[in-house]
């Protein structure tokens, strides 16, 4: 008996301290993240619930995971140049009317207001139900998550799929997509900050780990930013896609909301006047606001 347990000791220690080795050579490795620690991970959470993307004949086409694509855009104009920012009120306020399928029940609706109200405690965000404005969030259960990034007009889908996305980090970060950011592995500095393993990344998903021409606001790359995705997204073989450099040990994509530095980029990006866009400083609490 006492043999059987301190065999089982041995082996709980090595699950323990279990390394995943890396693609890297001369032995090196790192520790840490491991395929289900990053369960609940947004790219995890956005992988499994977008399966079936694209195969409902009213979906809007679909790339790099959770982005909406308008297809009368043949090139990819830059999204200030459109003018995807939403309007700014004489309040210094920004009011984005949306509104909520009735295909969701009170739980699920009660964490979408959640959501929904979480940026007015922090930024100058005011998410306000629909009543006539022309254009509008229109948050419903499509196939999976996905948002256009910035206002497009007219009424806007966000897809917040009842079979996996209504989690407050998925809420937040289609969100962030329709107020104009997109992910924080593609942003310009990318490659000063992680490495892409494209050889671990599923055939097809390639373009997931795209690098575009980011406006990134004068802030620092966010390993723990809601729109980061984890180590092992859209892995083919539970060998890691994403490995921050330096240090290969930092946890990354695990948010579960907004970081200090999301908050900031918001604030900056549509001038909010608000002590809440300095990142050291606690958001304010603002719930009489949506």
């Amino acid at each position: 008996m006492l043999l059987q347990a301190a065999a089982l000791s041995v082996l709980f220690c090595s699950v323990q301290s279990f390394t995943v080795q890396g693609p890297f050579g001369n032995g090196e490795e790192y520790s840490g993240n491991t395929v289900e620690d990053d369960e609940f991970s947004v790219s995890t959470l956005l992988e499994k619930a977008n399966v079936n993307v694209g195969k409902n004949f009213d979906d809007p086409l679909v790339m790099f995971g959770d982005i909406a694509v308008p297809t009368d855009l043949q090139n990819a104009d830059p999204c200030v140049e459109r003018g995807c920012l939403w309007p700014k009120a004489t309040d210094g306020n920004v009011y984005v009317p949306y509104r909520i399928s009735r295909d969701y029940d009170e739980r699920e609706r009660n964490t979408i207001v959640e959501g929904l109200r979480s940026f007015a405690e922090s930024t100058c965000i005011r998410f306000t139900p629909l009543n006539g404005q022309e254009d509008f969030v229109n948050i419903q259960s499509r196939s999976g998550c996905f948002s256009f990034v910035g206002r497009r007009g007219r009424g806007q889908v966000v897809s917040l799929s009842r079979r996996g996305c209504v989690f407050r980090q998925i809420i937040q970060h289609e969100l962030l997509h329709a107020l104009g950011f997109n992910h924080e592995q593609t942003r310009s500095d990318r490659n000063e900050h992680v490495r892409i393993l494209l050889e671990n990344v599923i055939p097809g998903m390639e373009s997931n780990f795209r690098r575009i021409e980011t406006r990134n606001l004068g802030t620092p790359y966010d390993y723990n930013s809601v729109m980061h995705y984890g180590r092992f997204a859209f892995s083919r073989n539970r060998r890691p896609t994403i490995v921050p450099i330096p240090d290969g040990n930092v946890a990354i994509g695990r948010a579960t909301q907004m970081s200090a530095t999301d908050i900031l980029r918001v604030n900056r990006l549509y001038q909010c006047n608000s002590t809440a866009s300095r990142p050291d400083l606690k958001p304010v609490q603002r719930n009489h606001f949506l």
